[in-house]
């Protein structure tokens, strides 16, 4: 009989960081590609087709549009390859069992998928109130987000442009969110979907849509272009990312754009 070999836990560890490793890049070229489908589409839509004037005259200066994009894009990547490293990360604790994901809807109800997928866009919400006004403190404004601000006016090549710390603190909630909170697979997606497409509408900025959109019977409630806008112009305003009430509880919604939106009567 030959002598038996015994395999050490410890050379298992190189195994699992290969694993991670693959996952990392998969997950990058994946978030890389959407963003440049999605924001390279929409910006040939509403920018590029129609010429880099298009829009209402007087909405904003022409900015050094062509800089300002590299700089978004350059910093995008930054962002793809932090949220690639979070994603990979959520998908080795949930290998190792250590992450609330379900894929059975039934294991919690049908009603739950619902009520957490709301339930974690208020969360995330209020979170990224708390971090993005923190970020514009002096202290933490250059190394937390001044990358962000580089663009004067927004393009939706400036929705993924995240300074890398505010991208891995943003990418860290989401991780820790999947580790307390049960979420079925498919609810997570959605969340990650809706973090996209908020992000792309409220960089389009004022010159291309409507000045009133998305301001209808929920438009007082929810974040559009022209919300967002009003921070990019006056950064001690307006921080919230879904919704408005976090800057109309704590005062910092402009009161221009409040009246600006009020209802005709």
């Amino acid at each position: 009989m030959g002598p038996v070999q015994i395999e050490p836990a410890a050379l298992h560890a190189p195994l699992w960081i290969h694993g991670f490793a693959e996952s990392g890049v998969s997950f990058f070229a994946i978030i890389l590609l959407r963003y440049f489908l999605v924001a390279g589409g929409v910006w040939w839509l509403l920018y590029a087709r129609r010429g880099l004037h298009a829009g209402r005259e007087g909405d904003h200066r022409r900015p050094d549009r062509p800089g300002e994009i590299r700089r978004d894009i350059r910093l995008s990547v930054f962002s793809a390859g932090v949220f690639a490293l979070a994603t990979a990360g959520v998908m080795t604790l949930h290998g190792l069992g250590l992450t609330r994901l379900y894929s059975q809807p039934q294991q919690y109800g049908w009603w739950y998928l619902g009520v957490s997928y709301l339930a974690v866009l208020v969360l995330q919400d209020g979170f990224f109130y708390a971090t993005h006004r923190l970020f514009h403190h002096p202290a933490l404004y250059g190394w937390f987000h001044q990358g962000h601000h580089r663009s004067r006016q927004p393009t939706p090549w400036t929705s993924f442009a995240f300074d890398p710390l505010e991208a891995a603190v943003q990418a860290l909630f989401l991780v820790g969110l999947v580790v307390v909170v049960p979420l079925h697979l498919g609810t997570l997606l959605a969340v990650l979907s809706t973090m996209t497409v908020w992000a792309m509408v409220n960089h389009l900025g004022l010159d291309h849509l409507p000045l009133r959109f998305p301001h209808h019977w929920l438009g007082r409630w929810v974040i559009g272009p022209a919300h967002h806008s009003v921070h990019h112009r006056r950064q001690r305003a307006h921080y919230g990312l879904y919704f408005t009430f976090w800057d109309r509880i704590f005062g910092t919604e402009d009161p221009a754009y409040a009246e600006s939106i009020r209802p005709a009567p």
